[in-house]
């Protein structure tokens, strides 16, 4: 049965509503980035770019590096907008938008995370690269679909349990990033990580303003949770929504952290921007490589 005009919206011109998209006009590889601003810094390594298009804080730049077409897009900030982003990038190469149903050949699309992030451990330091191998999500996202097949309970349920999580707070869920995807990006370079993903910036990772937190000793319960040896090492803002998105579209996911700030020690990055180009350049190197 075809889809309704008020659950898949294409625009006057046939393009998907939010990124404002045409069924190909995006590649098999995909980078998201949270910061709009950030998308050209990606795109200014292709060698060429063939679409630029810009629609609210969704910016996309399709091109190639070295041979490899690639589509970058910001997101902006929480798993909200990843709800908007990856269902529409599915629909842009899943479903057939003249007879509104789903084609018969899936797309599976690479979708590859350049974030920034804050580590939580003493022992992770400034300017390095983290890959989120897990990441436990305490937005919600994932109860809003029928997602118990692609969660791993055991470590929710655990973490739910050493750290006495408060039944007014949304129950926690994790998802693992794809292993085949995620071993292109291993290196000597990179840290191996257990990432949090938070609803805010402030409250939500315990920085405190002018507001009272509920619980002080939050950040303290995520650093000393462990789970077979695994502990949570940083805190962000979009990779648990990315992986559990994915996992339920069919799409591979691996999320990359630029550890700007050690939030243990009180210390951030003297240069940020150097980090996270870095963080850029290394991924375009493993995408080709």
């Amino acid at each position: 049965m075809p889809y309704l005009e008020s659950e898949l919206i294409l625009t006057d011109n046939e393009r998907i509503y939010h990124l404002d998209l045409a069924p190909g006009e995006v590649a098999k590889k995909i980078i998201l980035v949270g910061d709009q601003e950030r998308v050209p810094k990606v795109s200014k390594f292709f060698d060429t770019i063939e679409v630029k298009r810009s629609k609210r804080e969704f910016v996309t730049h399709t091109g190639t590096y070295q041979g490899e077409r690639i589509t970058c897009i910001s997101t902006g900030i929480g798993t909200d907008n990843i709800d908007i982003v990856l269902n529409e990038l599915d629909a842009l190469v899943n479903i057939d938008f003249n007879s509104r149903t789903v084609k018969k050949t899936h797309t599976s699309l690479d979708i590859i995370r350049i974030g920034t992030s804050g580590t939580i451990q003493n022992n992770i330091p400034l300017d390095s690269f983290l890959i989120s191998e897990k990441a436990i999500g305490f937005d919600s996202l994932m109860h809003f679909y029928k997602s118990d097949h692609v969660l791993e309970k055991t470590i929710s349920d655990a973490f739910v349990k050493q750290t006495n999580w408060g039944a007014e707070k949304s129950t926690p869920y994790v998802v693992t990033y794809d292993a085949t995807l995620g071993s292109k990006f291993k290196s000597d370079k990179i840290i191996s990580g257990f990432t949090a993903t938070n609803v805010g910036f402030y409250g939500p990772q315990s920085r405190v303003l002018r507001l009272n937190i509920s619980d002080e000793s939050l950040n303290d319960k995520l650093a000393n949770f462990s789970f077979e040896g695994s502990n949570i090492t940083n805190l962000e803002m979009e990779t648990a929504g990315i992986y559990g998105m994915a996992k339920l579209l069919g799409h591979k996911a691996v999320s990359l952290n630029a550890i700007l700030a050690n939030r243990a020690t009180g210390q951030f990055s003297e240069n940020p921007k150097a980090l996270v180009e870095d963080l850029i350049t290394f991924t375009l190197e493993k995408i080709v490589s």
